[in-house]
């Protein structure tokens, strides 16, 4: 399941060229010093995004908070299974978030 997981995070960054995806056996995004797209271990994947779209999305997306390695993972959300078919929604999803850390302070 996992290595399906690291096709479908893959297909979605490949949509997105404003960035790439990083790590080897720790799977995520990041830019401008931010983390902003995650694959965790159990095939997960989650996106950052502020407060208020976060809660938005967990309700919008009938979903969660993202969780990696047991602990909550703070400003992200879980996208659920029954997203991970429509790639072009994610992407734009994905690049939202991108947006988003890029309007941060850098680190």
């Amino acid at each position: 399941m996992w290595e399906e997981r690291l096709q479908i995070f893959d297909a979605i960054v490949a949509k997105c060229p404003r960035f790439a995806r990083k790590g080897k056996s720790m799977i995520y995004t990041s830019a401008n010093g931010h983390m902003f797209g995650l694959l965790n271990k159990a095939g997960e994947i989650g996106f950052r995004y502020s407060k208020e779209v976060q809660e938005k999305y967990i309700k919008e997306f009938n979903s969660d908070y993202y969780k990696s390695h047991g602990a909550t993972m703070k400003g992200y959300v879980l996208i659920p299974d029954n997203m991970l078919s429509d790639i072009d929604t994610l992407a734009k999803y994905l690049d939202e978030s991108y947006d988003y850390v890029m309007s941060l302070d850098s680190k």
